[in-house]
């Protein structure tokens, strides 16, 4: 008899995206909801007088990458706490959430967008957090994927400047032309983010499958509370204790 566990390990690598359209990454989606008027209003405000999808671009990028907090901790395993609307009025979340809202801001503007993800090692998160999750294995890390030119370019707003400056990383900046997904080392020559898989794009984010596998492989973090609460936590402070000096 197979392994339950390693089993349903192996169905969840075979999501590999949703199909969707480019007409289907323009259109408000349940958890990208980008007909919210917060949404609209935001995004308004940060293309000011941006004229070029491209330009327009850049400035949601990088309003989403340092106006909107990392923080891995805050988000609860609810379907509400992903929604692109939530995740602005509260001014934190993680790359999961964090990609949704560029994502929503795009199509606010006219950008078609969707949401991808990957697994990736990353060797430099915190103690507590590796310790919380049982593994430096990030699975369903999100990105947005942004239709500029022709073409999918995938940008990555998950780090706040503030934190990369903690973590002593590289910043991870956006031109909308080159793809902008994490460095494979950091500014003191340290292997930082190993891409292991990419696990495809949708038009929405898919919260029952990744709930589906956090559950399996992050127990410790999403399981030990009734409510789907993650322990709370500063991951910005333990980041600058662990990299002081």
């Amino acid at each position: 008899m197979p392994d339950t566990v390693e089993s349903e390990k192996k169905v969840l690598l075979q999501t590999m995206g949703d199909g969707a359209s480019l007409a289907d990454c323009l259109r408000p989606q349940a958890l990208i909801d980008s007909d919210h008027p917060a949404v609209i209003a935001f995004a308004r405000e940060i293309v000011g007088n941006a004229t070029t999808p491209t330009d327009k671009a850049v400035r949601l990028y990088y309003a989403v990458r340092d106006k909107v907090r990392y923080d891995p901790y805050g988000t609860p395993m609810l379907a509400e706490a992903y929604k692109a609307s939530t995740t602005l009025q509260r001014g934190h979340g993680y790359c999961i959430n964090k990609a949704g809202l560029l994502a929503a801001l795009a199509r606010a503007v006219g950008i078609p967008a969707r949401v991808g993800y990957a697994d990736v090692r990353n060797h430099l998160t915190t103690k507590r957090l590796s310790e919380l999750l049982g593994t430096d294995i990030f699975y369903y890390h999100g990105y947005t994927d942004l239709w500029l030119d022709g073409k999918w370019i995938k940008a990555t707003p998950a780090f706040n400047i503030e934190l990369t400056d903690k973590f002593k990383l590289k910043p991870l900046e956006f031109d909308g032309v080159n793809d902008s997904i994490y460095h494979a080392y950091d500014i003191e020559g340290r292997r930082h983010m190993e891409y292991l898989a990419y696990r495809g794009t949708y038009a929405d984010i898919p919260f029952d499958t990744i709930r589906e596998g956090f559950n399996l492989w992050y127990p410790g973090m999403y399981l030990s509370s009734a409510d789907g609460v993650p322990p709370r936590g500063d991951f910005a402070r333990e980041a600058e204790a662990e990299n002081a000096g």
